[in-house]
């Protein structure tokens, strides 16, 4: 291994709920006047949360969002709770190709309960065990700042710049890069467009990965992650 510990962001690195959360909201926003395409809301809200997601939101259709939306996003992340969403290809096997003792963590916009409620589904909770850090919960700044990082190393006892992070947002990268981490800017999701290696190079990650193949040579994992 080329780092002393590895810290992934979740929505979109681990799973697919990325493109599956922007293709609700893109519709929600469609139905209320706005049309809205799935690539569109990426390209505006993807990586946000809480206030700062609420505000992009709100700042794009020149108004405060109805009540319902609440309700409307409530109902769908119950859906996907229950039901699951799909790796990301190549995640669950790169991650159990890691070695054993390498410390990793999780650090996502997330809540603790979403992440490891979708480990459980993708039977990962033991591979993080205790070390899932959310922006909502353990940090008062959340990303773009670099403090859910900070704090995730410092967790796991490893010095920031000996870790690596794995970030597929720009809001997510532009933290990650500031925190002081090597970060790969990762676009193997399905809600990754064309250009995304090109704009998460310009926020200034060290490397780019295509999928969790070239991840691995880049970390230093010899081992064949591709789709199972």
């Amino acid at each position: 291994m080329k780092f002393d510990a590895i810290i992934f962001d979740f929505d979109g690195v681990l799973i697919e709920s990325e493109y599956a959360g922007n293709r609700h909201l893109a519709q929600y926003l469609t139905d209320l006047g706005h049309p809205t395409t799935p690539a569109e809301a990426m390209a505006r809200f993807m990586g946000l949360s809480g206030s700062d997601f609420r505000g992009a939101v709100e700042r794009h259709i020149g108004r405060n969002l109805p009540e319902d939306f609440y309700a409307s996003r409530d109902a769908e992340d119950a859906r996907v709770l229950r039901e699951g969403l799909d790796q990301v290809a190549g995640a669950v096997a790169f991650v159990r190709s890691l070695p054993a003792e390498l410390p990793r963590a999780i650090a996502s916009s997330s809540s603790v309960d979403w992440i490891a409620a979708h480990l459980d589904h993708l039977a990962l909770r033991d591979a993080f065990g205790d070390h899932l850090y959310s922006g909502k919960q353990h940090v008062t700044r959340g990303k773009p700042a670099p403090d859910l990082y900070l704090y995730a190393a410092a967790q796991l006892g490893v010095p920031i710049a000996r870790c690596v992070v794995l970030e597929d947002s720009p809001v997510g990268a532009t933290g990650a890069v500031a925190s002081g981490a090597h970060v790969i800017g990762l676009c193997a999701g399905m809600h990754c467009p064309p250009d995304h290696a090109a704009t998460l190079r310009a926020l200034g990650v060290q490397d780019v990965a295509a999928d969790f193949d070239e991840v691995a040579r880049l970390v230093g994992v010899g081992a064949d992650v591709e789709a199972e």
